[in-house]
């Protein structure tokens, strides 16, 4: 039988006299080995993976088990900020209005501000597509710097909103990174592009890969910490 996804439960936990509210995502997985769970930070939801043979109630269980982590964790996420005129957004950890210009062509970012033109209803594809495009202004030489240190090639990068990986790089070469990441300080990008690079001489996690990346970057520690922390937030935009 189907489980309805994403659908609205009622926790029980003995700190709170009232059920609290939670929205859970169902997913099944073919390759999962044990009911699982995670938060989606985009969402403000719980992810339950379940294997094959396992049904809803092993998921509820599993989640009642957890009830007061997973609402201490909800509620720790940064409030969503929707793409709307007005609302700041930050581009390489600066702040900047959107501000929307009917009569203004396509869309643009300049003087602390995201400048969006057309009909209205189309205001957050257009703050996407210029964060995208800013995103890939800024990743590109930053490739070229590293690739050519490293004296290896890139064939082709690829801009994705991702939920769990900042960046990754596939077999043949090619490099994805989260767009998102072009609302991040520009020390972070820069260790993300950094990483993927030097998966280019290693496509694994080892001494010799890490050792790589130390030498195009000297912000690895201070990029992992400020993602760990801050990274959530950044889906929570849009």
């Amino acid at each position: 039988m189907e489980i309805p996804s994403p659908e609205t439960v009622a926790l029980r936990i003995p700190a709170y006299t009232q059920p609290l509210p939670c929205t859970v995502v169902w997913k099944r997985s073919a390759r999962a080995r044990r009911v699982s769970l995670r938060i989606d930070p985009s969402e403000g939801a719980v992810v339950i993976t379940l294997p094959p043979r396992a049904g809803r109630r092993a998921g509820m269980a599993l989640l009642t088990e957890h009830a007061a982590w997973v609402m201490q964790r909800i509620r720790a996420l940064a409030p969503s900020r929707a793409f709307a005129p007005g609302s700041e957004i930050p581009v390489g950890n600066i702040p900047h209005v959107i501000r929307h210009d009917p009569a203004a062509r396509g869309s643009r970012i300049e003087g602390g501000a995201i400048i969006v033109g057309g009909a209205p209803e189309f205001l957050a594809r257009r703050v996407t597509d210029a964060l995208r495009a800013e995103a890939k202004r800024r990743i590109s030489p930053l490739i070229v710097k590293h690739a050519t240190a490293l004296a290896v090639r890139v064939p082709a990068i690829r801009l994705k909103d991702t939920k769990s990986r900042w960046g990754s790089c596939a077999p043949d070469g090619t490099i994805a990174f989260s767009w998102r990441l072009v609302m991040a300080p520009d020390w972070v990008l820069d260790y993300v592009v950094a990483h993927e690079v030097a998966h280019r001489r290693e496509l694994n996690h080892s001494h010799r890969f890490w050792a790589h990346v130390e030498t195009l970057t000297s912000h690895r520690e201070a990029a992992v910490t400020w993602l760990r922390d801050h990274g959530a937030a950044l889906l929570r935009i849009g």
